[in-house]
């Protein structure tokens, strides 16, 4: 299909024929971590008067309470909102057993183990309140020796319940304590549960996220058991990384959920608005939503403004390495474009 460039909101989002059910990325799209994008609260405001349903559906490791705080801080009412989804929420229902109750499946590697009472976890965290999410859920902060669970939920600590190691603190210590725990962890298949996919934080240098984590925690598991060793395939080692947020599915299911009984009318009337070809475009895709991709904020910003080829030319370099994301190897194309989420 051909992607369809749209230089204002205005007849894509607002036209009572088209789509009614908004699902919004918030960073990037609507701010950038410190003050909303110019245009974004009207624009808002607009679609609250005009009647469409708005769902935003973050990525953020944390719990639902603080995109709200985030929302206010940043000049957003979350009561114009219909539904705050974040993976850190569905996580932490996955790690109690009851995600059914948000409106998707529970991961049934995770199901088992709570079933034997094997509920010791080793933490990659982000140094906030990392102890009180796995052990709210139920769970004991353990050694990676003996965990029956890595949770993957930042890349600024490593958490065992007895040490927490720091890359701030020392970053090539944290390092080399990573590439010991992912070796032991690999050598005994251990799950992973990676509570945020994203690969990159939309800072300088991109730094890594908890989704490089699990992308590499997967090929460890995959080198340690493949042939000579073992008959493991690169496919099938990722059935030991459950990845929670965009692109992947549960997070679509439960943002649609509840919004009528016709599942296919409601995913042919919502749009997934964001940045990030990698979760939000290839994420909408795969729910069979319609994708609205805003280039000249967020990750491909800097690549549009800058690159040859603009947005055709980051999508086509996309494309070109789809293989190596969360794509696997399929074409992806937004069914639309714009500059901005502006009114």
């Amino acid at each position: 299909q051909k992607t369809l460039y749209t230089k204002t909101m205005l007849l894509l989002l607002f036209n009572r024929f088209t789509f009614f059910y908004i699902i919004l990325h918030t960073r990037e799209v609507m701010h950038d971590g410190s003050k909303p994008y110019e245009g974004v609260l009207q624009t808002v405001e607009e679609l609250k008067k005009a009647g469409k349903k708005m769902i935003i559906l973050s990525n953020s490791s944390k719990r639902r309470e603080n995109s709200e705080k985030m929302l206010v801080k940043l000049g957003f009412d979350p009561s114009d909102f219909d539904n705050i989804i974040t993976s850190g929420d569905i996580s932490h229902s996955l790690l109690q057993n009851n995600a059914d109750s948000l409106g998707c499946q529970n991961w049934p590697v995770l199901t088992d183990l709570i079933q034997r009472n094997k509920k010791n976890v080793f933490v990659f965290g982000s140094g906030v309140e990392d102890e009180h999410y796995v052990t709210s859920a139920g769970w004991t902060l353990t050694s990676i020796e003996h965990a029956d669970l890595i949770v993957s939920r930042g890349t600024f600590t490593i958490n065992d319940g007895t040490t927490i190691t720091s890359k701030n603190d020392d970053e090539m210590n944290y390092w080399k304590v990573m590439e010991e725990a992912m070796v032991v962890a690999a050598r005994r298949k251990v799950p992973m549960l990676v509570t945020n996919p994203d690969k990159k934080r939309p800072d300088a240098g991109l730094p890594p996220m908890p989704g490089a984590i699990g992308d590499t925690y997967e090929r460890f598991v995959w080198t340690h058991h493949c042939h000579p060793v073992g008959d493991m395939t690169e496919e099938s080692a990722r059935d030991y990384v459950k990845r929670i947020g965009k692109p992947f599915g549960e997070v679509y299911d439960i943002a649609l959920s509840g919004l009528g009984n016709d599942d296919d009318d409601r995913r042919s009337r919502a749009i997934m608005v964001g940045d990030a070809l990698e979760t939000d475009v290839v994420g909408g895709s795969a729910a069979g939503v319609d994708a609205l991709w805003v280039v000249k904020d967020g990750i491909h910003g800097a690549d549009v403004e800058e690159g040859e080829g603009g947005a055709e030319g980051v999508l086509s370099s996309f494309n070109g390495m789809n293989y190596a994301t969360y794509a696997y190897g399929k074409t992806i194309m937004p069914r639309y474009l714009t500059d901005h989420f502006r009114w």
